[in-house]
């Protein structure tokens, strides 16, 4: 299982001061060292963590491939043939999110989308697309002809933590879940199947490639990386709360412990 270190929030911290520490790009041969596969960094329209000069630093510098989030905005996908990173993971995009909710909608803007793979493929770049677990959405992908897909964990990930984690106790609880346990418990083998069964198809039917991430943690992330076909995990919040108590170096090996067997 390869891991994806999401070095946004190391940003999130700085942004949080307007100041340049913590810098991202400190974090490049701690990820290295720890074992990362990959460095993940979303380049937003908004620019509310990782800015462009944080995005070209990071591809430049880092000696692990940089999987680079973006939306299918023009100005964005232009900045990104200039940056050339290993892969382009797409991502749908809302100003007002906190971070990423849901999939793509592959088939409402099935043209545009299209559209950009095509532009980033003449560019020798890579592309994922960020995608609900769902039939139409990997068979869409496949018609795109995209080299991965990543798909969205954010479904499972909130239901387990209202089921597990105290969530509904706390000022975040996430009021459509506040159900009763045995209610909670069917819905979280029913995304996990969900998610098994998108894999399998994206990976034995089209051979496509499969990641997955969104909400990922330590709690969490076993029943995740036991399906067979997911090849690659992308997780950063959790990797980066950890490391606030333990090191980045520690969080990253604690991580990589549970998820490669």
């Amino acid at each position: 299982m390869l891991l994806g270190v999401n070095i946004d929030h190391i940003a999130v911290l700085r942004e949080a001061r307007q100041i340049n520490d913590p810098n991202p790009l400190d974090a490049l041969g701690i990820c290295k060292r720890a074992g990362a596969d990959q460095i993940t960094i979303h380049l937003r329209e908004d620019r509310r963590h990782i800015v462009d000069a944080d995005a070209r630093n990071i591809i430049n510098l880092s000696t692990i491939p940089v999987n680079l989030e973006c939306s299918i905005n023009d100005e964005i996908i232009d900045i990104v043939c200039d940056l050339n990173p290993h892969r382009v993971t797409l991502v749908p995009e809302n100003r007002a999110e906190v971070t990423t909710e849901g999939g793509l909608d592959l088939e409402g803007n099935f043209t545009q989308i299209q559209r950009v793979i095509n532009r980033l493929h003449n560019q020798g770049i890579a592309v994922s697309l960020f995608i609900d677990p769902s039939t139409k959405m990997i068979e869409l992908s496949a018609k795109m002809e995209v080299e991965w897909i990543e798909i969205h964990t954010g479904k499972f990930a909130n239901i387990y933590a209202m089921l597990n984690s105290g969530l509904e106790k706390t000022h975040h609880s996430i009021k459509e879940l506040e159900l009763p346990r045995a209610q909670l418990s069917k819905m979280l083998v029913q995304s996990v199947d969900e998610i098994n069964s998108a894999s399998q198809l994206a990976s034995k039917t089209y051979d496509i490639k499969v990641a997955a991430g969104h909400g990922l943690n330590y709690q969490n992330v076993k029943q995740i990386s036991q399906i067979n076909e997911i090849i690659e995990l992308n997780i950063g919040q959790s990797i980066i709360a950890r490391s606030v108590f333990t090191g980045l170096e520690n969080a990253i090996v604690e991580m990589k412990d549970l998820i490669v067997e």
